[in-house]
């Protein structure tokens, strides 16, 4: 990459690489290759469920299959989205300012996503082992298999929130090669 190209990777907006480890790109690959195989699994069991149920002959395993990936396509997806700013965030809000009032709101928010995260964790983990005791007919997996996909991505949104919070203390939220003239102003 010659040095006026600007990097692109995977999806990241160039405009916030300076809060991302680039380590972490590859992990945010393959949560995003997950979150991908879980909708396609999502979508064909949903197929397959109904066209089993309209032919009277149908596979009850598939509603347990149909539960696993879209909850954990939908937990894993919020950790994507946390990484990539994507989330429940003031963007437009918070891209309009500038100085000391936008890196408190920034750090602020990040740090509510990330207590949020660690509450998701905990109270997640507690769940999680309650439901090992209850299970899903009729194949008997224990509830706590599914459930388990709240603290994993509660992890993954925590690390992805102290990535930013790093970064962002240590080279600012804003992106000081952006013009700003390119910035959106209402």
């Amino acid at each position: 990459m010659t040095g006026d190209q600007e990097e692109h990777t995977f999806f990241l907006d160039p405009k916030e690489r300076h809060l991302k480890w680039k380590s972490f790109d590859i992990l945010e690959k393959f949560l995003v290759l997950l979150c991908g195989f879980c909708i396609i699994g999502f979508t064909f069991s949903v197929f397959f469920d109904v066209t089993t149920r309209l032919v009277q002959a149908p596979w009850l395993w598939l509603q347990q299959a149909t539960t696993a990936f879209f909850a954990y396509g939908v937990f894993l997806g919020m950790a994507v989205a946390s990484r990539r700013n994507e989330h429940m965030y003031l963007t437009e809000f918070v891209a309009n300012l500038s100085g000391s009032i936008r890196r408190k709101l920034e750090i602020f928010s990040r740090l509510v996503s990330l207590g949020v995260a660690l509450l998701m964790i905990y109270f997640g983990w507690l769940n999680m082992l309650h439901d090992m005791g209850s299970f899903r007919m009729p194949s008997l997996i224990p509830m706590g298999y599914y459930t388990a996909c709240i603290p994993l991505s509660a992890f993954f949104i925590a690390l992805f929130m102290l990535e930013q919070l790093v970064n962002g203390i240590n080279n600012g939220f804003q992106n000081e090669h952006q013009d700003p003239s390119q910035r959106n102003v209402p």
